[in-house]
């Protein structure tokens, strides 16, 4: 619903979740830890400090291909939806372990004096036109400062003040995060230890995350395409049992934009696929006591006119709906939010 609405702020759901990513972190540190502490038992305060380093670089690494995989997952089958209603919680875990791995880092350097070395290393201007000895720290230190700012905006506050496009644009910037993290890795980790292990695990992250976006891209294509309006401009969009009962089929006009076309029993009414919350599909959610819900963040809508119910005051695009010669057709001009548009169909 909105930021006063309480099931999409904490809840017993959300506290289930979050106890599941903290103890699988807290699992994954402690095994990380026993394990390399085992198979090479550390000697000195500096060994048992980068056996750390390790431990929360490679669990930052694994979460943040995690996160960019749930998107396309959750394009792909709708059970993933649970993990995306929460990312935000994931994602601002994710910042607070890749601080500790530079907090982790920079105590590397402190017990052995070497923090004038660091900063020397971090100034050295002339090896940012190398590629070996490039000062690799400067690229995790820049995508750490981005984690920092979506965590920093992760709440509805800052989504309201910055309005959802430009916070959703702000929070896109997680990408060029990730390809400053690979690049780190690889002009780092990689460099400096000859493991197999470690390229693996940036080609298998790196193949994983852009496998996966581009298939849900490949399904999506067509939709995208749009579809070829009639004569008087109308979008064909199918008998009304095409479309799933308390579910939506997704139509695009030639330009592009995606309309959900829901129906709730014998109403079929269609709204803009951007939920007002943070432009999440609207069209991948449910009718949910009778309300079109947000697979995101649970924001919720009246099918007929695409408005929150009171008193919340969201209002959606609506498009006007028509059932002719046994087919349900949609005007792909938008109206104004809140305009009454659904319709109801007989039954034979």
């Amino acid at each position: 619903m909105s930021s006063g609405y309480q099931a999409v702020m904490w809840n017993r759901r959300k506290y289930v979740y979050d106890g599941i990513l903290l103890a699988a972190v807290a699992l994954y540190l402690a095994l990380f830890l026993l394990l390399g502490a085992w198979l090479a038992p550390p000697k000195t305060a500096p060994e048992w400090i980068d056996l750390g380093i390790r431990a929360l670089g490679t669990c930052a690494f694994l979460m943040l291909t995690l996160i960019l995989s749930i998107g396309p997952l959750a394009r792909l089958d709708r059970r993933f939806l649970t993990l995306l209603y929460n990312r935000r919680h994931f994602g601002v875990l994710l910042f607070f372990v890749a601080l500790a791995h530079a907090s982790m880092m920079v105590m590397w350097f402190y017990v052995q004096d070497g923090l004038p070395g660091l900063a020397a290393e971090l100034a050295n201007w002339s090896a940012y036109a190398k590629f070996i000895g490039f000062p690799f720290k400067s690229l995790g230190i820049a995508a750490l400062f981005i984690l920092l700012l979506m965590a920093a905006t992760s709440h509805d506050y800052w989504l309201a003040l910055l309005t959802p496009p430009a916070w959703k644009a702000l929070h896109m910037a997680v990408y060029p995060a990730y390809g400053l993290v690979i690049l780190h890795v690889a002009l780092g980790a990689v460099q400096d230890n000859r493991s197999p292990a470690i390229a693996a695990m940036l080609a298998a992250s790196f193949v994983c995350v852009a496998t996966l976006h581009l298939v849900a891209g490949w399904r999506e294509r067509k939709r995208d395409r749009g579809m070829p309006p009639g004569g008087d401009g109308w979008l064909v969009v199918g008998p009304p049992d095409s479309i799933p009962d308390k579910g939506a089929l997704i139509v695009a006009a030639p330009g592009g934009e995606r309309i959900a076309v829901f129906r709730d029993g014998d109403e079929i009414g269609a709204l803009t696929n951007l939920c007002a919350h943070q432009n999440g599909p609207i069209g991948e959610g449910r009718i949910i006591d009778g309300l079109v819900t947000c697979p995101w963040h649970g924001y919720q809508y009246r099918l007929k006119d695409g408005c929150a119910p009171p008193p919340f005051t969201e209002r959606l695009a609506t498009y006007r709906i028509r059932f002719r010669s046994g087919m349900i057709e949609v005007d792909p001009r938008p109206l104004a939010a809140g305009t009454p548009t659904a319709i109801r169909i007989g039954r034979p």
